[in-house]
């Protein structure tokens, strides 16, 4: 990416002939008006498709078949029932979009292929980045109380989410404002992806993780953020590599960290058999998430009005206070009892996961996402993700004892149950697919595997033979590192992908000759942040809907670098 592609993508999209209607010419008589019926959806469409910048740049984007009377007229009934009736038959109403959703051809990133690259970069130097990248850290802590991650909106959409997908999302969420904007994005997207203004809003970038390059990005705070945060900060801690002043702001800061997590983000709720559970909330009641005031206003428009808790969020909360040292009781409740009430099985609970857009791998055995708050709250239905369930798998691992999963029948089933999900999974080869994936990159699943199996491997071996009697772990590994090393190592990679690799590669116990196209990759990259940090902000984490957000920042970059580096540091010494 640079000004001349910026300039170029700029002007085409200006000077583009218009070629059949535009959105503001399909929507502004619906949705610009006054009418008495659902007051979110013109908000939401005067607030994120109206901005003055997006009209000058989408005004020229036409769509030529709706120049046709007979569709454009069956569209404008579509957004005429989500305007005004009180419960709208959503399959209908998506039906015409999905319909011209699917005429959007979008691809997966290919990064081209890469010659061997030689020795790996001196210690002085790995040593260096990870100094370099700890002092990041505690500088953006120290500056800002809290380390910031950053969320983006990529308007041209996920390259999976077509047709089928729009109508399981609109049929399965449960939220009408987050319908709303789902229904809405959408259709922008066709507009966009069919016209030089998708070539200006999705750039081209190095590797596969998306470089967070948006002119808007919204700051805020998560638990689920503080929580690898926390991680991070105790392996710079560990390397030895910190001096006496950083180490004490960085148990200070990890301190604070583990109390936002534990303390302002808990939230109370049921399980299925009504017992009380603390869990962990994606985002803490304001002013905790450290929006301002501008965007939590925005936010609200966009429909993220309320936020539930969720299982990912609360499994690495209660991993990285484990892994931090508490002793707050909330780490007593054994998780696996609160879990299986979402673990998906055959029978009564098969319909859990309503929205299914990776229903091409087998549910059975996983955990589902989201979780209903005590008012009964679950605004965004309920997927499955592979990586969630790594999540699970490790903070199960790390309180094996303390929740006697072992001396609980009930408890190693849940957690048997998640390990033949997983080996489904990796032996089908579907977790290399994005399509599989629901907030994460397949690389990102391959990194988390790696710190789940080294989290399964610190057990005692008795432990391990009794998870694991068939030896399903010892497959998994063996078909991840393979892809890992014929594959991620292969192609061209950018600082966050070599981070992801080298996370996989340390904790799997791959050669450390191995190690070297990462290393190389993230010591050539230092640097590449400019101001905001050693490196770029690229994507960590995504949402398919309502359109494509990513998640990332500066900051995500080097806490992932900085405990890539610390694992290939102290294999490289010999000490794994």
């Amino acid at each position: 990416m640079n000004l001349h592609y910026f300039a170029a993508a700029t002007c085409r999209t200006l000077t583009a002939a218009k070629n059949g209607p535009s959105l503001y010419d399909i929507c502004d008589p619906l949705l610009a008006v006054s009418h008495e019926g659902d007051a979110h959806l013109s908000k939401f469409y005067g607030a994120a498709l109206c901005n003055p910048p997006l009209r000058l740049l989408l005004r020229r984007a036409g769509l030529p078949e709706l120049a046709d009377a007979g569709r454009r007229e069956a569209l404008n009934r579509a957004l005429l029932h989500a305007r005004d009736d009180a419960s709208p038959e959503w399959a209908a109403v998506g039906a015409p979009v999905a319909e011209l959703l699917d005429t959007v051809k979008l691809s997966h990133p290919r990064p081209k292929p890469v010659a061997s690259a030689g020795a790996a970069p001196p210690l002085a130097d790995i040593e260096q980045a990870i100094r370099l990248a700890g002092a990041h850290l505690l500088r953006s802590f120290a500056r800002n109380g809290f380390l910031p991650t950053y969320a983006a909106f990529n308007l041209i959409g996920d390259p999976d989410f077509g047709g089928r997908e729009l109508l399981m999302a609109l049929t399965g969420l449960n939220a009408r404002g987050y319908k709303n904007s789902t229904l809405l994005f959408n259709l922008a997207r066709v507009f966009i992806a069919r016209s030089p203004l998708g070539q200006l809003i999705n750039p081209p970038w190095r590797g596969t993780a998306e470089e967070m390059w948006a002119p808007v990005q919204i700051r805020h705070r998560s638990a689920y953020y503080d929580a690898f945060f926390t991680e991070a900060l105790l392996a710079f801690v560990e390397t030895g590599l910190a001096g006496p002043e950083q180490t004490a702001a960085a148990r200070q800061a990890i301190g604070k960290m583990v109390e936002f997590c534990i303390s302002t983000s808990r939230e109370q709720v049921r399980g299925v058999d009504g017992t009380s559970f603390d869990v962990i909330t994606a985002l803490a009641p304001p002013p905790h998430p450290r929006f301002s005031r501008y965007f939590a206003q925005i936010k609200q428009d966009l429909g993220f009005g309320i936020y539930v808790p969720d299982c990912d969020t609360t499994a690495c909360t209660f991993s990285a206070a484990t892994q931090a040292g508490s002793s707050d009781p909330i780490l007593d409740q054994p998780l696996l009892d609160f879990y299986a009430g979402y673990q998906v099985r055959k029978g009564d609970n098969e319909r859990r996961v309503t929205v299914p857009l990776n229903d091409t791998i087998d549910f059975e055995g996983g955990i589902a996402t989201w979780i209903d708050n005590l008012e009964g709250e679950r605004p965004y239905g309920n997927d499955l993700d592979p990586t969630l369930n790594l999540d699970v798998l490790e903070v199960s691992f790390r309180n094996l004892a303390r929740w006697k999963v072992l001396e609980t029948p009930s408890r190693l089933a849940t957690l048997q149950g998640i390990v033949g999900f997983q080996l489904r999974l990796v032996e089908s080869g579907a977790f290399k697919d994005p399509r599989s994936h629901i907030y994460y990159l397949p690389e990102l699943y391959c990194a988390y595997l790696g710190r789940c199996f080294a989290a399964f491997r610190a057990l005692p071996q008795p432990a391990q033979a009794a998870i694991d009697p068939s030896g399903a772990f010892g497959l998994i590994r063996q078909k991840v590192l393979a892809h890992v090393q014929g594959e991620m190592l292969s192609i061209e990679m950018n600082s966050f992908d070599a981070a992801l690799a080298l996370m996989a590669l340390a904790h799997l116990g791959a050669d450390t000759a191995t190690f070297a196209p990462a290393l190389n990759c993230i010591v050539a990259s230092l640097g590449e942040g400019g101001r905001h940090g050693p490196f770029k902000a690229y994507e960590w984490n995504k949402m398919k809907t309502p359109t494509r957000i990513l998640v990332g920042g500066p900051e995500v970059t080097s806490a992932f670098v900085l405990m890539a580096l610390a694992l290939a540091r102290q294999a490289m010494a010999g000490r794994r």
